[in-house]
């Protein structure tokens, strides 16, 4: 027992580290046997290993070790920094007797008060939390069902429209399924669906599930899956959902057997099938992968119509309008385009430098009239509206007086580019004219040549960033649906004696599990002779046992 050190000025037992070491083990290790601190009436005493000690003391464990930073190495410390200081008696347990007062269960050490949680505490609850809240699986499905029905909304609701489109077919006074109104289209942001807050919301929202379900419970289960887990009792062996035992046998041969059927062998344990383990992962970042794609292509994208009549150009740049905030304008936006020829034909979307052009529509642009040998005049066609949803068009050949207010002209109609339809000046009919046939038809006592009719093509134009990324996001999401069905098979061994126990398990292949692993029995051969061996053997050992002096 250490013996009363000298005291201090301060009323306080003063300890250099000299006498502290001599209580530690060598080279400064921790205490080796606990050191018990009690209280006397009128003096602090330290003991090491010392069992016999008096009701009124007060134990406490330390540990303490000796350490030395790297800026001090070297350096010769104050001697104050040598010094602990141990206080006389114990700090009072009330305000009543003198000393500063204590909260209960903290200590006050300068300042800062030790027990109190750190700030990091309450954060990490509170992302426990919301991990959990997100990994959520019934919130998941939620969110997917509510993503496919905004979906379906906008398959219904035409995209892109004009607000005045939406302020006729979307009334207030008649709302479509008793709520849908303009109002809400517009203010929802439905008329650009998949560009819409709401929308790219429910994206990210998903996406925030996928990510704390992957990284709360698939990723752990895959760290348990790869871990190896040996069992060293027959017992727990023969509890496995599949269980058998080879007598006669050796695990030797067994493990080479079950190599040979596809089964990592590490010593005693073998497993199979563990590529199912991660396709869960893989599952949910094909499924990232498709959102992020979606995404780009619904904020980073251009698109575009323009009709350009045969033998015209237009400029990309001029008719491509950007569907979100994160769309970039790219080179291919100063090409002209030129229609040389108009022409009906199914055939695959062009792309030229990054600009896909589709074939949407098309329109009659304009008659080549020859009017008494002069000409060809061009006559610009115009849409007329007529009930039914098909395409009329329709253009005059002024006769007579120009400039009287009482104009009167040849009416032309047209509902494809293989007839024309004329008409005299009162309205009546004439007759049927095919273009390019070169047949003069006699109007008003003029001569009319219906030299060609000029078609245009309705071009559809878009840039989508995002397209390859949903393509490779759903080429995943294939691969690692077909890969989440291999099943991941663990079996165990143990060698008692001259048998071998085997157990194992199967997270899917419940029926073919068994069958598997009988075929696979059925294959070790089978030891003969040895139980002679071993008693022989062990008839030997005695012998030698007892010859020995």
């Amino acid at each position: 027992m250490v013996g009363n050190p000298p005291r201090s000025p301060a009323g306080r037992h003063v300890f250099s580290f000299a006498q502290l070491l001599q209580n530690l083990g060598p080279r400064g290790d921790p205490v080796a046997a606990p050191l018990r601190l009690w209280r006397a009436p009128s003096q602090l005493f330290i003991s090491k290993g010392h069992d016999s000690y008096s009701k009124k003391r007060l134990l406490l464990r330390i540990g303490c070790k000796v350490r030395t930073s790297k800026e001090t190495a070297g350096r010769v410390l104050p001697e104050d920094a040598k010094k602990v200081a141990l206080p006389s008696a114990a700090p009072p347990l009330s305000g009543d007797g003198g000393g500063s007062r204590q909260e209960s269960g903290r200590v006050s050490v300068g300042n800062q008060k030790l027990g109190s949680a750190p700030l990091w505490v309450p954060l990490k609850r509170v992302r426990k939390k919301i991990l959990a809240l997100l990994s959520n699986l019934p919130l998941a499905i939620g969110e997917m069902f509510t993503i496919a029905a905004l979906m379906a909304l906008g398959t219904c609701i035409d995209q892109g429209e004009a607000p005045d489109y939406y302020f006729q077919k979307f009334p207030e006074e008649s709302p479509v399924l008793g709520f849908i109104t303009w109002k809400w289209i517009l203010y929802l942001g439905f008329d650009h669906m998949f560009s819409s807050p709401v929308f790219l919301g429910m994206l990210a929202l998903l996406a925030a599930s996928l990510m704390a379900c992957t990284y709360t419970t698939q990723i752990p289960m895959v760290k348990v899956a790869r871990r190896w887990s040996f069992m060293h009792s027959a017992e727990r062996i023969r509890k496995q959902e599949f269980s058998d035992t080879l007598p006669q046998a050796s695990i030797q041969d067994l493990g080479v057997i079950l190599m040979g059927g596809g089964y990592e062998v590490p010593i005693s344990v073998c497993f199979q099938g563990l590529a199912g383990r991660f396709a869960p992962i893989g599952v949910h970042l094909a499924m990232l992968l498709i959102m992020a794609g979606a995404t780009v292509s619904a904020t980073g994208s251009f698109r575009g119509s323009v009709t350009v009549p045969q033998g015209l150009n237009f400029v990309v740049g001029d008719v491509m309008v950007p569907n979100g905030f994160l769309a970039n304008p790219i080179g291919a936006f100063d090409t002209e385009v030129h229609v040389n020829r108009f022409y009906m034909e199914y055939y695959d979307s062009g792309e030229i430098w990054g600009v896909t052009i589709y074939q949407t529509d098309w329109s009659i642009s304009a008659l080549q009239v020859i009017k008494d040998g002069e000409g060809p005049f061009n006559l610009a066609m115009a849409p007329l509206k007529i009930n039914g949803d098909k395409k009329l068009y329709g253009t005059i050949l002024p006769v007579g007086d120009l400039d009287s207010p009482n104009v009167k002209g040849i009416s032309m109609l047209a509902r494809d580019l293989q007839s024309i339809v004329l008409y005299d000046q009162e309205g009546k009919f004439v007759g049927v004219r095919r273009p390019s046939s070169k047949l003069p038809i006699e109007i008003d006592g003029s001569k009319i040549i219906i030299e060609d009719a000029i078609g245009s093509s309705g071009l559809d134009l878009k840039t989508d960033p995002g397209v390859p990324v949903v393509y490779a996001g759903f080429g995943a999401l294939m691969l690692t649906t077909c890969i989440s069905y291999l099943a991941h098979s663990q079996i165990w061994a143990l060698q008692d004696g001259t048998t071998v126990v085997i157990g194992g398990k199967s997270n899917r292949a419940k029926l073919e599990f068994p069958e598997e692993i009988n075929r696979l029995l059925d294959r070790v051969p089978e030891l003969v002779g040895v139980d002679d061996f071993v008693s022989n053997l062990t008839t030997e050992q005695r012998s030698l046992d007892s010859s020995s002096p």
